[in-house]
């Protein structure tokens, strides 16, 4: 989890987006728990924080890679 304040609203924001551009489902897993990555409040239910390892899975490889080099990025800072 690249994002310094962790997975709250902007990046939770920014991953879901991304997420609903694919037919596929993208799914996150953290600390035993797993959601969906279209929704943002699901997203940030997680609670991962900054250095956190979190989980994409997908059968859509283009997705997951997506997503996850998105978890990799300091997702705070205006772009």
């Amino acid at each position: 989890m690249g994002s310094t304040i962790g997975l709250h609203a902007r990046p939770a924001r920014i991953i879901a987006e991304a997420a609903q551009k694919f037919d596929d489902s993208i799914v996150l897993s953290f600390n035993g728990q797993s959601v969906v990555a279209e929704s943002p409040l699901l997203i940030m239910s997680l609670g991962a924080e900054h250095g956190a390892e979190v989980t994409v899975s997908s059968s859509n490889q283009e997705a997951t890679d997506m997503i996850a080099c998105l978890l990799s990025q300091d997702l705070d800072d205006d772009h």
